[in-house]
């Protein structure tokens, strides 16, 4: 058993290369980011903003979520795509991830929504030489297409830790997310790797809801408190962060939820945890 994700992973590479649409999977083998702790030289990365959208993998003929579903967009929008794979982000603008997520979801695509949606190219899959070459590539790629909505996400060189910072302010203030720095010298990779890592006022993380808290006082009658379990097997609750729907509605036992934090406790604990939102499609 421990040996099928590696001959998934083989197989899914060896069809991208030829182009044939990826088989079903659970997750894509893609490249997926550290968090950045002050342990970065930031002279060897190149900087980007972060963007909130749904991550999206198109391997020449499909396009699918990072937990390899489907996405059904209209013909139009994929039509004209590279034929080379592609990996980035679907993306309206910040602040506006419930309404892409509810866009991506339908089986039925919606060609109104879908002509407000982006496809925000930050990496070539399996394409030769390093990132700062890769960048450049993609650049090429997305000028030639000529799509309005496949864009590329702008990367810059930051000379030195105070500048990173200054630029992580600027971002926040108009609404971003954070920042994601890509060492330039890194030939590419899949799984979890420090030539990504992610810069962000609040960290997050993943947790599956294992029972509901009812409320009190004013939440009498509504959900209290989701309790939640991590792949580590850590148990706590999520109080705030939860809209006035979600606790009328709140998610299933069984669903896999984002939570945000500040730090964690010597125990591994998260100090601050709040409830953001179902995991990403």
């Amino acid at each position: 058993m421990r040996w099928k994700p590696m001959v998934q992973a083989l197989a899914l590479l060896t069809l991208t290369a030829v182009n044939m649409p990826l088989p079903a999977v659970e997750s894509l083998p893609l490249l997926l980011a550290e968090t950045e702790h002050g342990q970065a030289d930031v002279s060897r990365y190149l900087v980007s903003e972060k963007l909130d959208g749904v991550r999206a993998f198109w391997d020449g003929q499909s396009l699918r979520t990072r937990q390899g579903n489907p996405v059904h967009a209209p013909a139009w929008f994929v039509e004209h795509f590279p034929a080379q794979a592609l990996d980035g982000e679907l993306w309206i603008a910040r602040g506006q991830f419930d309404r892409l997520s509810g866009t991506v979801r339908r089986q039925t695509p919606d060609d109104a929504e879908w002509r407000q949606v982006r496809y925000v190219i930050y990496e070539l899959p399996q394409a030769p030489g390093d990132f700062r070459a890769r960048a450049q590539r993609i650049r090429e790629l997305v000028g030639q297409a000529n799509l309005p909505w496949l864009q590329v996400v702008e990367q810059v060189e930051i000379k030195n830790r105070k500048a990173l910072e200054q630029k992580l302010d600027e971002i926040l203030k108009i609404g971003g997310e954070g920042l994601m720095l890509h060492r330039a010298d890194a030939p590419y990779t899949t799984g979890r790797s420090d030539v990504l890592l992610k810069m962000k006022l609040w960290h997050d993380a993943e947790a599956t809801v294992i029972g509901h808290q009812p409320g009190k006082g004013k939440y009498s009658g509504q959900l209290g408190a989701l309790r939640v379990r991590t792949a580590d097997g850590l148990e706590f609750m999520l109080g705030t962060g939860l809209s006035d729907a979600e606790r009328r509605n709140p998610p299933p036992i069984g669903t896999l939820v984002t939570y945000r934090y500040r730090e964690t406790t010597p125990r591994g604990l998260p100090r601050f945890a709040s409830y953001f939102r179902p995991r990403e499609i």
